[in-house]
């Protein structure tokens, strides 16, 4: 049978998207002060089954062709959790991390060569307090939650790329860091939480990969948050391990977290977020959102 989970030919989306979509990357322009504070994204990041689904492609590509495109970009992974506050590589054509198994051979060649972003670096360590020192790790990759979703919003890696590591998973402590790198934001970095809106990969089932049926805990913990973040009810989304669908939507929290380093980073943050992308794949929320 053939799905997005067993494609007759993995990777032929990527490959047509490349070929046929990813050229119009030329009709954007590039960010300038004028056009304020660069967004701040939560992305529901997807791994190889990404490139085997044109309709996710499509959603990100077109989400990115609204944007200006950005200096550089900051994105925090729910993949690499590790305290005190890091960050990649620095270098041009930082290696990747490819931190998942049994898929097809070439989701373990992808490349996605960025410039050098010593300077993003430097911006980030001049926002966060002299008492929390950034550790730059000299070979550390970026992870599938960054370079699987860049690779389709940014499909040209012509943009210095960061991934800073989730110190914690305290939301008050990750809206902190946001609220830190929001001025980073005026000086046209894109800051990005990566995550996935539902995550309860141990309790996926054959129904949920082949026919995407949509069990009730990932409904239901997906309604209540589209809620809270229609409401920009901080306080709500803070109180998630109550919410509906717990604990299954989440049986460990790093994928959701990262929305609170997003949400820190807006402008408000009590504002009410604007949702690009509210579908499922395997039964998994997408819902990705940006805040001004």
């Amino acid at each position: 049978m053939s799905s997005i989970m067993a494609p007759e030919v993995p990777g032929a989306a990527l490959d047509a998207f490349l070929r046929d979509v990813a050229p119009r990357t030329a009709e954007r322009r590039p960010w300038t002060p004028a056009d304020g504070p660069m967004p701040a994204l939560y992305v529901s990041h997807g791994a190889p089954p990404l490139f085997d689904d044109p309709h996710w492609i499509d959603q990100l590509f077109t989400w990115a062709q609204r944007l200006p495109v950005p200096r550089s970009i900051l994105i925090v992974s729910a993949h690499w959790e590790s305290a005190p506050i890091s960050l990649s590589a620095t270098g041009a054509a930082t290696p990747l991390v490819y931190d998942f198994g049994g898929f097809a051979a070439r989701y373990y060649n992808e490349r996605y060569e960025t410039p050098d972003a010593s300077a993003l670096a430097r911006q980030v360590a001049a926002v966060l307090p002299d008492t929390e020192p950034v550790h730059v790790h000299p070979r550390r990759g970026l992870d599938h939650g960054a370079w699987v979703p860049l690779k389709i919003l940014y499909p040209d890696a012509d943009i210095p790329v960061l991934q800073l590591s989730l110190p914690t998973n305290a939301p008050d402590k990750l809206l902190d860091l946001g609220r830190r790198l929001r001025q980073l934001r005026s000086e046209g970095v894109l800051v990005i939480g990566s995550g996935f809106m539902t995550h309860g990969l141990q309790f996926a089932t054959r129904e949920m990969f082949f026919f995407n049926q949509v069990p009730g805990w990932s409904a239901d913990f997906d309604a209540w948050a589209a809620d809270a973040l229609a409401r920009g009810d901080v306080d709500a989304l803070a109180n998630f391990r109550r919410a509906p669908g717990m604990p299954y939507a989440h049986p460990t929290v790093e994928h959701f977290t990262p929305l609170f380093v997003t949400l820190g980073a807006a402008t408000d943050p009590e504002t009410p977020a604007l949702t690009l992308i509210d579908d499922f794949q395997f039964g998994f929320a997408k819902r990705s959102l940006q805040v001004a």
